[in-house]
């Protein structure tokens, strides 16, 4: 199913008709039915809006139904998200969002990649730098992060990313409660 259809079912699941989800979005009804349609790609931003007005996170647009007691994961069953803006793939670790108490993501960030700003959410986020190294700011404090080392922080804190490195940066990252 592509992510028109499944914005399309949500919508109506949530009784919104395409007028009442582009204000709360906010965009066009007539964008929103282009999307629904398929004739239209959402930015992630405005994906985002989306999926916080449809009380969903993004990766449920792009992963299958599952049982939320299935416990392994196959590889070529992971949600792949390519973020152009960013200039990062992120793969999804674990199955949808649905009840879950955290998403995990196998990230892999370009040289000069990142968050491209700063942003604050609910929850908490944990990193494990596997390669490279990845330049972190939180509110006016920038931290190197090099390979191996891990960060912990709370989501509600102004933060943002780069990768500064001359080659990919990959991150392990936990965002708790989902909200990607």
């Amino acid at each position: 199913m592509d992510i028109g259809t499944k914005i399309r079912r949500l919508r109506e699941k949530n009784s919104l008709s395409v007028k009442e989800l582009a204000q709360l979005v906010p965009c066009t009804p007539s964008f929103i039915s282009q999307i629904e349609k398929g004739k239209s790609s959402p930015s992630i931003a405005t994906l985002k809006n989306i999926a916080n007005a449809l009380k969903v996170n993004m990766v449920d647009f792009f992963s299958l139904p599952v049982d939320d007691n299935q416990v392994v994961l196959p590889v070529d069953q992971r949600v792949h998200l390519q973020l152009p803006r960013w200039d990062a793939h992120l793969e999804s670790l674990t199955h949808g969002s649905g009840n879950k108490k955290m998403q995990v993501f196998y990230t892999t960030i370009r040289p000069g990649g990142g968050s491209k700003g700063l942003f604050s959410h609910k929850g908490e986020e944990f990193g494990l730098v596997l390669k490279g190294r990845l330049e972190l700011v939180l509110k006016d404090k920038v931290y190197m992060v090099e390979e191996n080392e891990t960060v912990y922080f709370s989501s509600e804190i102004l933060h943002g990313w780069t990768n500064r490195g001359d080659a990919d940066a990959v991150v392990i990252w936990v965002i708790t409660p989902p909200s990607f």
